[in-house]
């Protein structure tokens, strides 16, 4: 029994020791991993800001294309609207007198 009251404490704190040491390499090679991710993150934030002018230009183009679409179906339709109802009104004078 004193065996094992001598023996036991000594296995318990060689395991704690074990324990501690994995955890220790895994927060260091955790840390190494997060640099090398962080570098990666960096390169693609560079990457996309370089691109953030072509992307600019992409949309100021497409605001002006929408615009001038805009306005030609407005014409268009007051076109339209004007020779039919033009008609119509021509039609209900002519029925109203």
């Amino acid at each position: 029994m004193e065996f094992w009251l001598s023996f036991l404490p000594i296995i318990i704190y060689a395991l704690i020791i074990i324990i501690l040491v994995v955890g220790i390499i895994l927060v260091i090679r955790s840390i190494k991993t997060v640099k090398k991710v962080e570098k990666v993150v960096d390169n693609v934030n560079d990457k996309v800001e370089s691109l953030d002018e072509v992307f600019n230009v992409i949309d100021f183009t497409t605001d002006k294309i929408a615009s001038f679409t805009d306005k030609v179906v407005d014409g268009v339709t007051g076109l339209f609207g004007k020779v039919f109802l033009s008609k119509k009104k021509d039609n209900k004078e002519d029925t109203d007198e």
